[in-house]
């Protein structure tokens, strides 16, 4: 006879269970460790009896040889007492066949329920983080994103990965913020603009998707990414119009981003709109408009301004690193005098 294990999630509504998993719970002896079991209300309902133990390794693999024992697992996995179960086992002269379950499965981005739970822990429990507020977190939601670009520029994809979750974590960090705004029903608002959550931020750019992809989720017809981007920016400019914006192709500019990449994204923006090459001419600044007409330059070269001075002042850092390499093998001294 088996020892079946059901496995859940807890990333997963409790009473949603796999057919087989329904199955093995209504074919055989199910005990439990975990007296607060999510699932327990929906087996008590759906009629099935769960036994609530102590867990004993030995037990389980011994009663489950002549027996159908069927094991609902905690959420974590219940591994430590699989292992031993797995070990009790293989000292029986006649160990049993034990199977695995799954009640449940995580589906594609379910962990981010979990930093969602997290998050709302941090910001009841932790000091530091109760006291965060959207303009305290200004200066880490900028360093995350430099880090990120960082690990690109060096194509250390290893590090991209947390490096992703950093800035990530800025994103649930603002919203759950935005959350506390929120006015409960009967309540009336005050002053400050209502709040917002996760979901809220989540579908707020699936419809914006959604609405910039006619190409994909409706029955408009492209014939490449550049007639892709054309389409985005005419659904951008009524979407500016709907909201009663500025109907200028440079509204939304953020004009607080580097000035390199400010120049660039400006130009970019205007060159779409045709807007001719004389204007970038006789700025105010001498210097200025020399470095406007790089940033023109290297856009018309194909590159982008921004990597191209990052990728010169990288190769710069390694020269002076390995002069100052040099000179201190020389016993030179660099300090200024």
């Amino acid at each position: 006879m088996p020892l079946i294990v059901v496995t859940t999630s807890p990333r997963v509504a409790p009473g949603l269970l796999a057919p087989a998993a329904w199955a093995a719970l209504a074919g055989g002896r199910v005990l439990t460790g975990s007296p607060a079991h999510p699932v327990l209300p929906y087996l008590e309902e759906a009629g099935v009896r769960v036994g609530v133990v102590t867990p004993d390794p030995v037990a389980l693999a011994r009663d489950s040889r002549t027996e159908t024992i069927v094991w609902l697992a905690a959420q974590d996995g219940d591994e430590a007492l699989m292992r031993a179960v797995g070990h009790a086992a293989i000292s029986l002269d006649d160990p049993p066949v034990i199977e695995v379950v799954p009640g449940s499965y995580d589906l594609p981005g379910a962990r981010l329920l979990d930093l969602v739970g997290v998050m709302d822990r941090l910001r009841r429990e932790c000091p530091w983080d109760r006291r965060q507020t959207h303009d305290s977190l200004v200066p880490y939601l900028v360093e995350e994103a430099y880090e990120v670009l960082e690990t690109i520029d060096q194509g250390d994809y290893a590090a991209l990965r947390e490096e992703l979750g950093d800035l990530l974590l800025q994103v649930v960090f603002h919203s759950r913020l935005a959350q506390e705004r929120i006015v409960p029903p009967g309540e009336e608002a005050g002053e400050e603009p209502e709040g917002f959550d996760i979901d809220d931020v989540a579908a707020g750019i699936v419809e914006k998707l959604v609405r910039r992809h006619p190409h994909v989720f409706a029955d408009v017809r492209v014939s490449g990414a550049g007639e892709v981007s054309d389409n985005w920016e005419t659904i951008k400019a009524a979407e500016r119009a709907a909201k009663g914006q500025s109907g200028s192709v440079l509204s939304g500019v953020p004009m607080g981003q580097p000035a390199l990449s400010l120049a660039a994204q400006l130009l970019r923006r205007a060159g779409r709109a045709g807007a001719p090459a004389s204007l970038g001419e006789d700025l105010p600044s001498a210097t200025g408009a020399r470095l406007f007409a790089l940033v023109r330059q290297a856009q018309e070269e194909g590159l982008d301004p921004e990597a191209e001075l990052r990728a010169a002042a990288r190769e710069y850092r390694r020269r002076v690193e390995e002069w100052e390499a040099h000179g201190k093998s020389h016993g030179e001294s660099h300090a200024t005098p």
